[in-house]
């Protein structure tokens, strides 16, 4: 549960991100881009370590913390509308790798729930031929 939760919430900064970006003025931009990729790479780092050993989540995680640490050199270095070109399109790659990172989720679930259902299925194949 942690980590759909992790990956929503990496969605929904990311998605107000794009919001930021396109409606409000370019101090606001910079500073929120800062902040809110300080985050992002926080919980991304976070989702690394915690899943690091299923690997669609740990390289989906990594692209993430990748894009957020380069959001934050960006946004201390470029100028204001540069930074806000910077913030729309990280946010929005940051966005879609949220979403490949719930379906990554997902799937794994689904793996999991189908193997307990082939074990229950094998037991009781077992069971039914001992009898």
């Amino acid at each position: 549960m942690p980590r759909f939760l992790s990956w929503l919430a990496l969605g929904l900064a990311a998605a107000f991100l794009v919001v930021v970006s396109v409606s409000f003025s370019p101090t606001t931009i910079v500073t929120l881009t800062f902040a809110i990729s300080i985050g992002t790479l926080v919980v991304s780092a976070g989702i690394a370590v915690y899943d690091r050993r299923y690997l669609p989540s740990l390289v989906t995680a990594v692209v993430v913390v990748v894009i957020s640490a380069w959001t934050i050199v960006a946004s201390l270095i470029f100028s204001q509308s540069t930074v806000q070109n910077l913030a729309l399109g990280a946010s929005l790659a940051i966005s879609g790798l949220a979403v490949v990172g719930l379906t990554a989720h997902e799937v794994s679930r689904e793996r999991a729930g189908q193997s307990v259902k082939d074990s229950s299925t094998e037991r009781e194949g077992r069971l039914a031929a001992a009898a």
